[in-house]
Formats: structure tokens, C-alpha cells, sequence
């Protein structure tokens, strides 16, 4: 029998002009190719305001489905929730994620957080979850990320030093892809 084949791993950056080439993409994409991994990581269309009516077809576009792994940082994290919404995936990774605008009319205006979020149905359309956030983070409260963990019974990581996650180097990100996908260490 043949061995299946890998999932493939999209890297969704965050707002505010993120490119393929910033904090700790690169690495991640990097570490994941070394482990059999397919990783998608492109610049994704209105890069600075990150809209949801872009992101979200841009998401298709790109083949995110049944075997796909979302790997979403900060605004990216969002879009991974709202597409996991209507598309399975095998799972995600939600870096510095919020389930709110946080009073900020920039957030409000990207469309992901007018409708209620349905944790069960984004929970129920994927295999597993991982939230990675940090306690000092200057624009994501904890809370946040701790109420998007237990409404989706994610695996839950918390730091007390990453801030936003903005540095070059994330490999928690990678072992908990590798364990999930029963890759071998590197």
C-alpha cells in the first residue's frame, strides 16, 4: 500500500504588510520541507488591511482542503478560524489569535468579526488545534487567546517572552506540526 501523502502546510502571516520572508516564516517553512512537508508560503492579496473577502478565496485558491494545515499568525490566525468554519482541514496552528477586534476599527473593517464564531462547527471541521501565544504580547491580550483555546479545546502553549511572535525562529510551531502528523524528528 501506498504511503499517504503529507499534508500540505499554509503559512497565513498577519496584517500590516507581512511578506513570506518575515519573523519566523521562512524557518517554519524551512523545518517543515525538511520533514516531507509541502509548505505554501506566498503573499497573500491586501496584505495590509487583510480582509476576509480576500483571504478567504485566496485561501481555496491555494488548495486549503481535507489535507491541508493552516499555520496562522496573528490576523492569519483569524482567517484560519473563519475558514475552518466552512472547509475541513486536517488542522491549524493559531499564533498570537483573538476572537475579537479589540476595539480597534482597523480589526472591524477586515470582516472576520461581525457573525458569531461557531466553535464547534470550526472545531468539528479540522483534527487537531494548536494556540501558541505569549502573555506579553503588546496587541493581543492573553485572554484571547486563552478563550479561542478552550472554545476549540486546542492544544494550548503559552510563553511569558515571545511578545507578538514578530522574531526569525518558531520551532515549537514545528515539533507540534511533526508530532501531529507522526513526522520523525529532524
Amino acid at each position: 500500500m501506498p504511503a499517504p501523502t503529507p499534508p500540505t502546510v499554509i503559512l497565513i502571516p498577519g496584517n500590516g504588510g507581512c511578506s513570506p520572508a518575515d519573523a519566523w516564516y521562512p524557518q517554519v517553512e524551512r523545518e517543515l520541507i525538511q520533514l516531507g512537508l509541502h509548505v505554501i508560503n506566498e503573499p497573500f492579496p491586501d496584505a495590509v488591511r487583510a480582509r476576509a473577502r480576500f483571504w478567504l478565496p485566496f485561501l481555496a485558491e491555494l488548495g486549503a482542503g481535507p489535507d491541508s494545515i493552516l499555520v496562522g499568525h496573528s490576523s492569519g490566525a483569524v482567517a484560519a478560524m473563519r475558514y475552518a468554519q466552512a472547509h475541513p482541514i486536517r488542522g491549524s496552528v493559531l499564533v498570537g489569535v483573538c476572537h475579537t477586534d479589540l476595539g480597534d476599527a482597523f480589526e472591524a473593517q477586515s470582516g472576520y468579526y461581525a457573525d458569531p464564531w461557531p466553535w464547534d462547527t470550526i472545531r468539528n471541521h479540522q483534527g487537531f488545534v494548536g494556540v501558541f501565544h505569549s502573555t506579553d504580547d503588546p496587541h493581543i491580550p492573553v485572554s484571547e487567546a486563552r478563550h479561542v483555546a478552550a472554545r476549540l479545546r486546542a492544544s494550548y502553549f503559552e510563553f511569558t517572552n515571545r511578545g507578538h511572535f514578530t522574531d526569525s525562529r518558531l520551532p515549537e510551531v514545528v515539533d507540534f506540526i511533526r508530532r501531529q502528523v507522526g513526522a520523525p524528528s529532524g
